[in-house]
């Protein structure tokens, strides 16, 4: 077990035992010593502790703790505002009290007040919403929703990390979790489901906001399709990742107005591969994401890109995002065509069905759009602009 694990597991502990005994009570003081040991073998190297808590995911750092996949404090914790807990400097014993006095505040929904707020900034902890860390702008995993929805920290977000790829670094996750999550918030801020969907303004910006257009539509169609939550965020992931391998093809290329040129046309088609590729070297447990990645072009008959050695079902994410996916590029204006209305879209699909798109997801797809309870946002990254 890592220390980081360690510290956590005990940490869970405290909370525990202070929740039953009161101050001064031999448990819990016991307790309270092998977490604060633990939290203080933590911050004895280079870099002090940083914890990130998101739907059942752990981070420590930038590294996901597998050891704590589906940990209930997890879940406890996020949803009591803590999203993140980071350790500004090392503690003393008797301030390690105060911070388990906050946080089982926090969790039991007591008010801690603007005093006590002052108090944990002495304290030297920092907790609250999910946030990305110093060297990308703040993103913040709850989001107002409504007329007044913006995406603009998603789409710096996801721009930031479309260069971080490009430059050669690993594909931040961590951002891609936190991109996916306010996402899911703004979708769920009123009755019904809200689709904020971002309208191109420049060209050279498709990727990013085709991206997570494609993983609100694909979020939406799961969730109607009765997934769970966690399988939900994974198709959101999957399809926010899917034309990820875009970031090696150089601008003029993906902007280019006119018809491609042969050795274009292989540039672009090599995009599922490649993205696959990153997708893998980044984290072998997202499998998903990469055979979406890989699959999304391929048609219900096979035909599509890449070519497949003998035809073959491709997996269900990949069915689910292919539709997404282009009934957002048909929606979308591009250099050379405007953008097509929803319905003619949805005939296009429609249309398709049984050989470039599963039927059963064309037609769930067609029902959520022209449901009553679906209303569909069109924004701009600096607010909203209503359909």
């Amino acid at each position: 077990m890592s220390d980081p694990v360690r510290f956590l597991h005990a940490l869970a502990q405290a909370l525990s035992v202070t929740a039953l005994y009161g101050e001064g009570h031999p448990s819990r003081e016991r307790v309270a010593d092998a977490a604060f040991e633990e939290l203080d073998a933590l911050c004895t190297g280079e870099t002090l502790p940083f914890f990130t808590f998101l739907d059942g995911e752990v981070i420590y750092g930038r590294q996901s703790l597998r050891d704590l996949r589906e940990w209930e404090w997890s879940t406890r914790l996020s949803e009591a505002g803590i999203g993140r807990l980071e350790v500004e400097r090392r503690l003393s014993r008797g301030e390690f009290d105060g911070v388990l006095q906050e946080l089982q505040m926090r969790l039991t929904g007591a008010s801690a007040g603007s005093a006590a707020q002052r108090q944990m900034r002495d304290l030297g902890v920092r907790f609250g919403a999910v946030g990305v860390d110093g060297e990308v702008a703040a993103i913040i995993a709850q989001v107002s929703s409504g007329d007044s929805t913006s995406l603009t920290d998603e789409v710096e977000t996801l721009c930031w990390m479309h260069e971080e790829i490009a430059s050669g670094r690993a594909l931040p996750m961590l951002e891609a979790e936190a991109v996916v999550r306010s996402l899911s918030v703004a979708m769920h801020g009123e009755s019904g489901m809200l689709l904020p969907l971002l309208q191109l303004k420049e060209y050279d910006q498709y990727t990013t906001t085709h991206s997570l257009n494609v993983s609100v539509l694909a979020m939406a169609l799961a969730e109607t399709l009765g997934l769970s939550p966690r399988e939900v965020r994974a198709i959101g992931v999957s399809a926010l990742l899917h034309d990820i391998g875009k970031t090696a093809i150089p601008i003029e290329v993906l902007t280019k107005p006119g018809r491609l040129s042969d050795e274009e046309r292989r540039l672009m088609n090599r995009h599922p591969e490649d993205g696959a590729r990153l997708i893998l070297a980044s984290d072998a447990d997202l499998d998903l994401a990469a055979v979406v990645a890989y699959e999304h072009h391929i048609m219900l008959d096979g035909r599509g890109y890449p070519s497949l050695h003998y035809c073959r079902a491709c997996a269900f994410g990949s069915r689910l995002v292919h539709v997404c996916d282009v009934f957002d590029a048909l929606s979308t204006r591009r250099p050379y065509r405007e953008a097509w209305p929803q319905e003619q879209t949805l005939a296009y699909l429609e249309a398709r069905a049984g050989t470039e798109f599963d039927p059963a997801l064309v037609a769930a797809f067609a029902r959520m759009m022209r449901g009553s309870t679906t209303r569909v946002l069109r924004l701009d990254p600096q607010g909203a602009l209503p359909v």
